[in-house]
């Protein structure tokens, strides 16, 4: 049997690069014996981002992609030559990726749209030469600084798909039927259980050139919410839906007794799915006549659209299109659908790195150390074997 080609769960080692060292170098030429420090500073280390991209819809890119390390910033040079900053990393990820921390289980960010980018770990700032530590009472420093350590982490990305509409229903409700009937999409069809055993998207076509996106997941069944079924694995993806379509079979025996085990589920495995707003489709209803319907009408809830379909003939199809348009654009659910604004990564400006510059009045510029960068004397490196750069007089 051919391996699934749907992936929504991986796990990888992500490292950010470290800073690379400060340059501890003396000038020393025949023309200018006193030439002073001019060891560069160190290179940033490479960051790490996530990105959004509309262009996947599962993780199947990433799935034997154990490890992501990020470039190391190179160490600075004499002549004050600054060292090569790492290069960024981005990994491109579906809309509606969750991250966490493998080793603690903790939440770190979600990626929602396409575009967005999230900082994961943020390459080590360079070391500064020596040059930068000269001052008025030192002219000379025979240290620099090293650059900052590398971040680490192992992630897990977890897929929950984004979509309009998440179809909700026990196995043979009908519909990976209707999915195929009202989009392009071609899931597997068949008349035994569990024929689903993956979501599928597809994009229903609406009038005047409007479309929205509906989810077919696998079958619930009783106790899916404690991990029978493949429910438990498959239920997230309509954690994100704006409208659950629920399906039963109009030749069940009890339509809303299934309903409200449908319901019941949903609200064990998470109480916030029941605040979606909801519609009820009663599928294969060629197998019913005109009277049977308008008895099982009356038995069914009053809190929610009912509407009655047949995937096969087209019966009511363009009636619930009708329907799950018009709750999907309600004032409530529009409402219900608002998130946070995006959380914006914003990097830090390339400045002279640990450093302030201070103008006194009547002195010349001076250059002071922040403490708080610099906390004690293994932060810095005292090179006693320091180079000298002697470079011979040409004329």
């Amino acid at each position: 049997m051919a391996e699934s080609n749907f992936v929504d769960y991986v796990k990888i080692y992500c490292r950010s690069g470290k800073g690379g060292r400060g340059s501890m170098h003396l000038r020393h030429v025949k023309y200018n014996p006193n030439g002073g420090p001019d060891g560069g500073d160190g290179g940033h280390g490479g960051s790490i981002y996530l990105r959004g991209n509309h262009n996947y819809w599962t993780l199947l890119h990433l799935k034997f992609q154990r490890h992501v390390f990020a470039e190391h910033g190179g160490n600075g040079g004499r002549d004050k030559c600054h060292g090569k900053d790492g290069k960024d990393i981005y990994i491109d990820v579906p809309c509606g990726t969750v991250v966490y921390n493998a080793e603690t289980g903790k939440y770190v960010c979600d990626v929602m749209h396409d575009g967005q980018e999230v900082l994961l770990l943020k390459g080590g700032r360079g070391g500064l030469g020596n040059f930068q530590f000269r001052s008025a009472t030192n002219q000379c420093p025979r240290y620099a600084q090293p650059g900052e350590p590398m971040e680490e982490m192992t992630i897990i990305l977890e897929l929950k798909l984004l979509a309009d509409v998440g179809l909700v229903g026990l196995p043979n409700a009908g519909k990976s039927t209707l999915l195929s009937a009202v989009s392009s999409a071609r899931p597997k069809i068949a008349n035994y259980p569990f024929t689903t055993l993956e979501p599928s998207l597809g994009i229903v076509d609406y009038r005047d050139h409007k479309s929205f996106v509906m989810a077919d997941i696998p079958g619930i069944i009783e106790g899916a919410s404690e991990g029978k079924g493949l429910g438990l694995r498959f239920l997230r993806h309509i954690e994100r839906n704006s409208l659950l379509l629920f399906m039963v079979p109009g030749d069940t025996d009890d339509i809303k007794r299934e309903y409200e085990l449908l319901k019941n589920e949903l609200e064990k495995f998470n109480p916030e799915m029941l605040d979606k707003h909801r519609v009820l489709a009663v599928t294969k209803c060629d197998l019913l006549d005109d009277e049977l319907m308008d008895m099982l009408r009356e038995t069914l809830p009053d809190d929610l659209p009912v509407v009655f379909i047949s995937s096969v003939t087209g019966l009511g199809i363009q009636e619930l299109k009708d329907t799950l348009w018009q709750e999907l654009n309600s004032e409530s659910n529009k409402l219900q659908n608002i998130t946070a604004e995006d959380t914006l990564v914003h990097r830090d400006k390339d400045m002279t790195r640990f450093m302030a510059e201070m103008k006194a009045e009547g002195e010349d510029d001076i250059i002071y150390i922040d403490n708080d960068d610099i906390e004690d004397i293994d932060d810095v490196e005292d090179l006693d074997d320091f180079e000298y750069e002697e470079e011979a007089d040409n004329e």
